[in-house]
C-alpha cells in the first residue's frame, strides 16, 4: 500500500532546521529554505530558489528557477511564480540603516491561483488578488484585484482573466458586464470593476 509521498529535496539544496515541508513537495538544485518557512504539499521549487525566514507558501505552488521569496511574503495555494520573478520586503532600503524585520518589512500577499510572470517585480506592501495574472517583466506597485490582467511599469489593469488562464472578452475600462470563458465555459460577472465567478457557473461545474 502506498503512503504519502515524502518531500524530494535535491542533494545540493539546503533546508534549515525549523522549516516545514509538505508531503510531495520537490525542492531542486541549489535552493535554500530558511528556518521557520512553511511550504505546503505538492509544491515544486525549481533551481536556485530562496525562501526566507517565516515565509508562508500554500499547497500546489510552483516557483520557477531563480526566484527569491523574502521574509513577510505569503503565497497562497496554487500560485505560479515565473522564472526570475522578484519580491521585495523593504520600500526604502539602505545598507547603512537596516530595517527591523518586526516593523520595517512590509507584508506582501499573493492570493490563490494568481500568476506572476517571468522577471516581474512585486514591490512590497501589496496584495495580488486570487486568479490575477501579472505579465512578464511588469513592476507591481499597488494592489491588483482578483482575476485582473495587469502588466507594464508600473503594472496597470489591462483586462480580466479566467481561472483557467484564458483572457476574458471584457475591457479594462468597463465597470460592469457579464461574460463566459471560451475555453472552459466558466461564467463571470463584472460589477464596480470587480470580477467574480457566478453561482450558475459554480453549480454547472460541480
Amino acid at each position: 500500500m502506498g503512503g504519502a509521498v515524502k518531500p524530494l529535496i535535491h542533494a545540493t539544496a539546503v533546508v534549515d532546521d525549523g522549516a516545514m515541508i509538505g508531503v510531495g513537495t520537490q525542492i531542486w538544485h541549489f535552493s535554500h529554505v530558511m528556518p521557520g518557512a512553511r511550504i505546503g504539499e505538492q509544491c515544486r521549487l525549481g533551481q536556485n530558489v530562496f525562501v526566507g525566514r517565516d515565509v508562508q507558501i500554500g499547497n500546489r505552488v510552483k516557483i520557477q528557477n531563480n526566484v527569491s521569496v523574502y521574509e513577510n511574503v505569503t503565497l497562497e495555494d496554487e500560485v505560479f511564480c515565473g522564472p526570475s520573478a522578484v519580491f521585495t520586503n523593504v520600500r526604502e532600503p539602505r545598507s547603512a540603516f537596516p530595517k527591523d524585520p518586526a516593523t520595517g518589512f512590509l507584508p506582501t500577499r499573493v492570493e490563490r491561483g494568481a500568476t506572476i510572470g517571468a522577471n516581474a517585480t512585486v514591490v512590497c506592501g501589496v496584495t495580488i488578488g486570487a486568479q490575477a495574472f501579472i505579465g512578464a517583466g511588469s513592476v507591481v506597485t499597488k494592489d491588483v484585484p482578483p482575476h485582473a490582467l495587469a502588466y507594464g511599469n508600473p503594472a496597470r489593469v489591462r483586462g480580466w482573466m479566467c481561472a483557467c488562464g484564458q483572457r476574458l472578452p471584457l475591457s479594462a475600462t468597463q465597470a460592469s458586464g457579464q461574460t463566459a470563458c471560451s475555453a472552459c465555459g466558466r461564467a463571470y460577472e463584472l460589477s464596480d470593476t470587480r470580477l467574480r465567478e457566478t453561482q450558475a457557473a459554480a453549480r454547472a461545474a460541480a
